[in-house]
């Protein structure tokens, strides 16, 4: 390997060590919880770390998504169904 073959390699190493593969692809649906309220309104579910901004959400509902768009360091999606939470039927 020469060193400029070798330079790209540790650049494309660190690179993916910088934004790893993404656990969601676009146009798959996933159910995910809102836990947060971004600065613009968006729902905020996140998976396996990675932000998921979900418009005309709340924070508490469990909700069926469509990603539209992965960027980076996040990904958008567009609410498909609301769902609810299973209820605890056990009161104590």
């Amino acid at each position: 390997m020469t060193e400029e073959n070798s330079g790209e390699k540790q650049e494309r190493d660190v690179a993916a060590r910088r934004f790893p593969p993404k656990p969601v692809k676009v146009d798959e649906e996933y159910e995910v919880d809102v836990t947060e309220i971004s600065q613009r309104g968006d729902g905020i579910a996140r998976m396996d770390g990675l932000v998921v901004f979900v418009p005309n959400t709340k924070i508490g509902e469990h909700v069926r998504i469509r990603i539209t768009r992965i960027s980076r360091k996040f990904a958008e999606a567009e609410l498909v169904e609301k769902g609810e939470h299973e209820k605890d039927t056990n009161p104590i």
